[in-house]
C-alpha cells in the first residue's frame, strides 16, 4: 500500500516521499518497507534511528523523513493494521459437517464451520462467522457481523448484538453458582435466567458468563473481558468496561459505564463499581461495597490508592521499627539491672 492512499484513509497530512508499505512492525526491528509509531516521549529517540518507512508521528515530532501527521499515534497505528492486515472471513454458507436444527434461521451471508452444532430457533444474523466446533443451544440470538471463533458454547436462550467477538473457549450462559442448603445438603437453585451481550463486545478466551438465576446477566455495549474472566449470575456490566485476565465477579454485581479493572481482581455479592472507576489488580471487594464515581483503589480489602500506598511504606519500615524496639529493650534490660 502507498503511504499516500494509507493517510487518505486515514484522513492524515503525509510529509515525504510517497513510499510503499506493506508490513507494521516496533521501531526497534523495523525496515524500509514498515509501518511503525512514535508513542509516547520514550519512543522518540528510538524514532529517530528506527528504519521504518513511514512512521506515523504527532505534529510536534520533527520531519525530513516519511511521516503521516495525526493527532494520536498509536489510534492511527491501529486503524493502519486494520487496513494492512485486514481480516480473512471464510465464504457464507454451512459446512456439510455442521448440525444445523431445522428451526433453526441462518442469514445467506453467515458462515457455519466445520462440526458446529446449531440448535432449534437460533437465529443468526448476516456476515456472522461461527468457527469449527462451536455449539448454539436453542433459543439464541446472534446479530450480524460476529465472530465466535472455534469451541464457544452458547446455552439455551443467550442474545448477542452485531460485532461481537467471542474468543475460543468461552461460555455464555452456563448455570449461575446458586444453591440452598435444605436438611443440610445443598439443593440448586434453578437458574432459569439469560445472558444479553450488546453491540462491540469482545470476550476472550476460556471466560465464562452465567446466567442469571430469574432475569438477566447484561454485558454493555462496547466493553472488552480479557481471557478467563468469570461473570457471575445477575451481574450487570455497563458500557465501554475493561476488565483483565483472572478477574471474578460474584452473583448481582454492579459494574457502571467506563470503570477499568485489572488483573486478578475479586469483587465480592452485589458490590457496585460506579462509572469511571479504577480497580487496581489484585485487589479485591468486599460484599455490597461501593466503590464511588472516579475513586482508583488497590489492595484487599480495596482501599483509596493514597492509603494503599502510605501503608505499602508503612509496612517497609516494620524491619527497621522492629530492630529499633529491640536496642530500646536491651537499653532498658541494662537499667533496670543497675
Amino acid at each position: 500500500m502507498r503511504v499516500s492512499e494509507l493517510a487518505g484513509l486515514l484522513g492524515a497530512v503525509l510529509e515525504g516521499d510517497d513510499v510503499e508499505v506493506s508490513t507494521a512492525a516496533s521501531l526497534e526491528v523495523a525496515e524500509a518497507g514498515d509501518l511503525s509509531f512514535v508513542g509516547g516521549k520514550k519512543a522518540l529517540a528510538q524514532a529517530h534511528e528506527s528504519r521504518a518507512g513511514c512512521l506515523l508521528a504527532g505534529a510536534d515530532f520533527p520531519g525530513g523523513r516519511t511521516l503521516i501527521r495525526v493527532a494520536d499515534a498509536r489510534a492511527a497505528f491501529a486503524h493502519a493494521l486494520r487496513m494492512l492486515y485486514p481480516v480473512l472471513r471464510p465464504a457464507p454458507g454451512i459446512d456439510k459437517s455442521a448440525v444445523v436444527a431445522v428451526g433453526a434461521a441462518v442469514d445467506s451471508d453467515a458462515s457455519i464451520g466445520p462440526h458446529c452444532t446449531i440448535a432449534d430457533d437460533v437465529r443468526i444474523g448476516p456476515r456472522t462467522v461461527i468457527a469449527a466446533g462451536c455449539t448454539i443451544g436453542a433459543g439464541c440470538r446472534i446479530g450480524s457481523d460476529c465472530v465466535l471463533q472455534p469451541n464457544v458454547t452458547l446455552y439455551e436462550r443467550v442474545t448477542i448484538g452485531s460485532r461481537v467477538v467471542l474468543h475460543s473457549g468461552c461460555v455464555l450462559g452456563a448455570d449461575g453458582f446458586g444453591y440452598a442448603m435444605v436438611d443440610g445438603r445443598y439443593e440448586k437453585f434453578p437458574q432459569i435466567g439469560t445472558v444479553e451481550i450488546g453491540d462491540d463486545v469482545e470476550i476472550g478466551a476460556n471466560a465464562c458468563v452465567d446466567r442469571a438465576a430469574l432475569g438477566v446477566t447484561r454485558i454493555g455495549n462496547g466493553t472488552k473481558l480479557d481471557n478467563l474472566v468469570h461473570v457471575g449470575h445477575n451481574c450487570q456490566i455497563g458500557k465501554h468496561v475493561v476488565v483483565a485476565a483472572q478477574t471474578g465477579f460474584s452473583g448481582g454485581v454492579i459494574i457502571e459505564d467506563h470503570a477499568v479493572i485489572g488483573g486478578q481482581v475479586g469483587i465480592g455479592d452485589k458490590a457496585r463499581i460506579e462509572s469511571g472507576a479504577v480497580l487496581g489488580s489484585g485487589c479485591g471487594i468486599l460484599t455490597s461495597k461501593i466503590v464511588r464515581k472516579g475513586q482508583v483503589v488497590w489492595g484487599t480489602p480495596a482501599r483509596p490508592l493514597k492509603e494503599y500506598l502510605v501503608q505499602l511504606a508503612n509496612l517497609a519500615r516494620l524491619p527497621k521499627l522492629r530492630d529499633e524496639v529491640g536496642e530500646l529493650r536491651k537499653q532498658v534490660a541494662e537499667l533496670r539491672g543497675k
